[in-house]
């Protein structure tokens, strides 16, 4: 049975190794991002999310690490983002808020730092935000009704939405200057704060999220229905805010 590493640092020797065995002189750097990189991680429940920055040939070759990828995920490791120089410059305008959040909390495995450099547009963050919101919202209207009302769905429902509510809750303190803490719980207070939206609710989603609560299915539909109301209301903040 693969061994789920308790740290994530406990691999970056031997990742390194596997991936400069396929990559060579192409792989530019190896960078592990997200909650492993901060206080949130949990071994053997929080994935190991890794960039790989590559040459164009290497990218050109990304075949060749179906095995290495393979073996990783049996241990934890997210099928990596592979992206070259260009197409992480080139992707500044159409997922700076994906970015921003890579830069938020990161650490460089092996290689160039090359997320350091990277400066956003706060025009197209704002654009992005209202997009990414008001499809969030379009999303759990509709996963809602597939639920059929059964709670346990709920649960998944609000579970599998709230981490890219944390990531929007980032990009919107990074618009206001603010900033911008490591833990989840920590931005979504942040976040309440600046905005005015209900902490209470997406700590309970939080809850939900990380199995820590003990609502009955009631509640549980409860939490959602104000849940989705606070998005709501989070479409209507973006809509006015305006950006210097």
């Amino acid at each position: 049975m693969a061994k789920i590493p308790q740290r994530p640092q406990e691999i970056f020797s031997e990742i390194t190794g596997d991936y400069r065995g396929v990559f060579g002189e192409d792989l530019i750097s190896i960078i592990l991002y997200g909650s492993g990189a901060g206080e949130d991680y949990v071994p053997g429940k929080s994935d190991i999310n890794v960039l790989v920055v590559l040459t164009e040939q290497g990218i050109d070759r990304i075949e060749m690490a179906l095995e290495t990828v393979a073996k990783w995920r049996r241990r934890n490791v997210a099928i990596p983002l592979f992206l070259t120089r260009d197409h992480l410059a080139g992707s500044l305008d159409a997922y700076p808020i994906e970015l921003l959040n890579m830069r938020l909390s990161y650490v460089v495995v092996t290689g160039e730092d090359v997320l350091a450099p990277l400066t956003f547009d706060p025009r197209h963050i704002r654009l992005q935000l209202e997009r990414e919101l008001r499809g969030k919202l379009i999303h759990l209207r509709s996963g809602f009704l597939a639920t059929e009302g059964k709670a346990g769905q709920i649960r998944e429902l609000i579970a599998a939405s709230l981490t890219a509510f944390v990531s929007l809750f980032s990009a919107l303190l990074y618009l206001r200057r603010l900033e911008i803490p490591n833990r989840k719980r920590d931005v979504i207070a942040a976040a309440a704060a600046a905005f005015g939206i209900d902490a209470g609710v997406f700590m309970k989603c939080e809850a939900i999220r990380g199995k820590r609560d003990h609502f009955t299915s009631a509640e549980v539909t409860a939490v959602f229905r104000d849940y989705l109301k606070e998005a709501s209301r989070l479409c209507g903040i973006i809509d006015r805010m305006d950006i210097e």
